[in-house]
């Protein structure tokens, strides 16, 4: 799809939906963008202020509204909105609110928006995703959520830094589940096209046992880091969900650990969502690749499905 016939709906004008609205545009991913969130006021003000920069920005639209009808004929929906997990609040009462308001959200934007893909950035995202799918009723593969995009990213740039090459080199995926289940592909990691095991740098650098455990230990806490200092994260899953966002309008078929049904996976069958690599384009999200994983990563990504129908059975 060209970039002139292409419309981005953004529903949540939260830190993260504006930021997405902000980096679509800066890319020029888009001729019409549109911001849905409850918060008239807050749309306004967003919208308004986005206006107010197009002179620098490639031309597009912007327009915000409280009523869904913005969302109309868009091409690609993206869903922030919903609850923030608070201090002292369980995953299990976040995932409650927002299945909630997903199962009254995804069904209107269907309406309004039949023929769009939909990506789910709301936490906790796999449980969000899996409920929006069946929510939706769209073909499979049109509804999809940004899973580990932004996990992945973040390991691949602590691994680009302690072996010393540039971050784009690295190709290694988080996966599982968006959460405290998640876990690093290490069999399948590799830089520059050698296997990350086989890595020998320049100054004659590998890395060690120790050097995973807290590469995956820091992959695993950085989100809690940012949220402790400045309050929520917004720039990186911004970056990442635009990442996803290009992938699907300028239909590149890229490689992307999407979380969605995980049926034919290893020999998994269900249709709880988790993310693993799969082929984003402009039909959506395929079935995920057939990855190799040990016997240990398998044991992990069992330990991921438990986590997540957990929470599922408990909301019914």
């Amino acid at each position: 799809m060209s970039r002139s016939g292409s419309h981005v709906a953004i529903v949540g004008a939260g830190s993260v939906g504006t930021t997405i609205a902000y980096a679509t545009l800066m890319r020029g991913l888009a001729s019409h963008v549109s911001i849905h969130d409850i918060d008239g006021a807050r749309v306004e003000a967003e919208v308004l202020d986005l206006s107010h920069g197009s002179e620098f920005v490639p031309v597009a639209t912007i327009d915000g509204s409280d009523r869904v009808e913005v969302c109309r004929d868009a091409d690609l929906i993206v869903v922030t909105a919903g609850a923030k997990q608070k201090p002292g609040q369980t995953r299990l009462d976040l995932a409650a609110r927002n299945e909630a308001m997903c199962r009254t959200l995804v069904p209107a934007l269907v309406e309004v928006a039949p023929n769009s893909v939909i990506v789910m950035v709301t936490n906790p995202v796999d449980i969000v995703t899996t409920v929006a799918i069946e929510a939706g009723g769209l073909p499979d593969g049109r509804v999809f959520g940004s899973g580990t995009v932004l996990d992945s990213s973040r390991f691949r740039h602590l691994l680009a830094g302690r072996c010393g090459v540039a971050v784009q080199n690295v190709h290694a995926y988080v996966v599982g589940e968006h959460g405290d289940s998640e876990f690093p592909l290490w069999s399948s990691a590799s830089i520059g096209g050698i296997a990350l095991d086989e890595w020998i740098g320049p100054h004659g650098q590998s890395l060690t046992a120790d050097d995973k455990e807290s590469i995956a230990e820091e992959v695993l806490s950085s989100a809690q880091r940012i949220i402790v200092g400045k309050g929520a994260t917004n720039w990186a899953i911004g970056l990442a969900t635009v990442r996803i966002v290009e992938a699907v309008l300028r239909d590149e078929h890229r490689v992307l650990p999407i979380t969605a049904p995980l049926r034919g996976f290893a020999d998994f069958d269900t249709d709880i969502c988790l993310s693993v690599p799969r082929v984003v384009s402009r039909a959506g999200v395929s079935s995920p690749l057939p990855t190799p994983i040990d016997e240990s990563e398998r044991t992990a990504l069992e330990r991921s499905v438990d986590a997540v129908s957990e929470v599922l059975a408990s909301l019914g």
